[in-house]
């Protein structure tokens, strides 16, 4: 995951300059957003790309349902690193 560590670090500094509360999770909101994303796209790229564009906006019924099954083959790919982290720790 060497490609979030900037993002990792700046989500650092926020918290460390930002007092614990209210101001904190709105100041520092879109760096976690953006690091959430960068460790799911860089897990699971293939799965995280599929929702990306099919669920990126409304859409015709076959959208909506890629929309749904890209969804849940994210959720396996993630559950499937989860696992693989914890058999390892």
């Amino acid at each position: 995951m060497r490609s979030c560590d900037r993002l990792q670090e700046a989500l650092l500094q926020c918290h460390r300059r930002m007092p614990e509360g209210p101001a904190r999770r709105s100041g520092c909101r879109h760096l976690n957003k953006a690091l959430a994303e960068c460790v799911v796209g860089e897990a699971c790229p293939e799965e995280y790309e599929a929702v990306r564009s099919f669920c990126s906006s409304g859409g015709t019924s076959l959208k909506r349902k890629q929309c749904e099954e890209a969804q849940f083959s994210l959720s396996l790919c993630l559950s499937r690193h989860q696992r693989d982290f914890e058999k390892r720790g």
